[in-house]
């Protein structure tokens, strides 16, 4: 088998904790080299810059020991300042990823991709998406899976009636038919 170029996407979310999870058990495979990206907002305080990179690290890290369950694994973390659609779909290209991995959640910069520069189209690999759902009565945690299927679709244009008179134009015409008929 061939090995796996996949990004992560890091978030302080749950769901790409159980979208890693999820991949670790289901998907990833031996030999793997996998990019842990966790993209942060743009600040003008260096201060505050600094500060969020280094959580962000942190934050990456608790996902590479996850990861340390795939054997011969190579992982990388990669932390990036920026929009977080834009940075990711520059990632993905620059590293040639065969896919990207992350968790749903109300926030997640996959529901905002679709911007006039940018879409879903724009990412050149399988998309896996993993939304977590809550923890049942019995302790199991239900985990969604979705594949975003990224094809080129050939839609015709619908095709819009014509009337070459108005309606207004067509009862006036039958009235004066009726008339003179």
């Amino acid at each position: 088998m061939e090995e796996q170029r996949v990004v992560v996407i890091v978030e302080e979310a749950d769901a790409a904790v159980e979208a890693l999870r999820w991949a670790v058990r289901n998907f990833l495979r031996r030999g793997d080299t996998i990019t842990l990206l966790h993209v942060l907002p743009a600040s003008r305080s260096r201060k505050r810059q600094r500060l969020l990179r280094l959580r962000g690290f942190q934050l990456a890290l608790s996902f590479r020991d996850l990861c340390s369950r795939v054997p011969e694994a190579k992982v990388e973390i990669v932390v990036k300042e920026g929009e977080q659609a834009v940075t990711v779909a520059a990632l993905v290209s620059e590293i040639r990823a065969s896919v990207l991995i992350l968790g749903l959640h109300e926030h997640s910069f996959l529901y905002k991709f679709s911007t006039a520069h940018f879409s879903v189209r724009n990412l050149d690999c399988r998309i896996l998406a993993v939304k977590n759902h809550p923890t049942d009565c019995e302790g199991f945690v239900g985990v969604e899976f979705s594949q975003v299927e990224v094809a080129r679709l050939c839609v015709r244009p619908q095709k819009i009636p014509y009337r070459i008179l108005p309606v207004c134009f067509r009862r006036k015409s039958r009235k004066k038919r009726r008339a003179n008929g």
